[in-house]
C-alpha cells in the first residue's frame, strides 16, 4: 500500500436541522463551493446525499468532501477569512457533524 501523493482529503459528513429548508440547504452548499476559487490550498469540492441501502446513517445525511494538497493546506483552510465567515453561516444550520482529514492510501492488489 502507499498513500497517494500530495493529496489530503477533508470530509464533513453533517445532518441538518429538522427547520432548514432544501433552498436554505442548496444556498450553502453553493457557499461551500464558492470557497474553491478563494482559498488557494483548497483544490476541489464535492458533495452528496446519503443513499446507503444498509440505514446505518445515524441521521446524517449530507457529505462534503474537499481535496487539499497538504496537511498544512487544511490549516491554512481553517484560518482562512473565507472559510470561518462561511463556516459562521454554516454550522448553525447542523444538528449533527463530523469532520475527517486523511491521506488516501492506494491499494496495491
Amino acid at each position: 500500500m502507499e498513500e497517494a501523493k500530495g493529496v489530503v482529503k477533508h470530509v464533513l459528513v453533517a445532518k441538518f436541522k429538522d427547520d432548514v429548508s432544501p433552498d436554505k440547504i442548496q444556498e450553502l452548499i453553493k457557499g461551500y463551493a464558492s470557497l474553491v476559487p478563494l482559498v488557494p490550498s483548497m483544490k476541489s469540492f464535492h458533495w452528496g446525499n446519503d443513499v446507503s441501502a444498509e440505514n446505518m446513517h445515524q441521521g446524517f445525511t449530507h457529505v462534503f468532501e474537499s481535496t487539499f494538497e497538504s496537511t498544512e493546506g487544511i490549516a491554512e483552510y481553517v484560518v482562512h477569512p473565507a472559510h470561518v465567515e462561511f463556516a459562521n453561516k454554516f454550522l448553525p444550520n447542523l444538528d449533527k457533524v463530523i469532520v475527517v482529514d486523511y491521506k488516501p492510501t492506494i491499494v496495491q492488489l
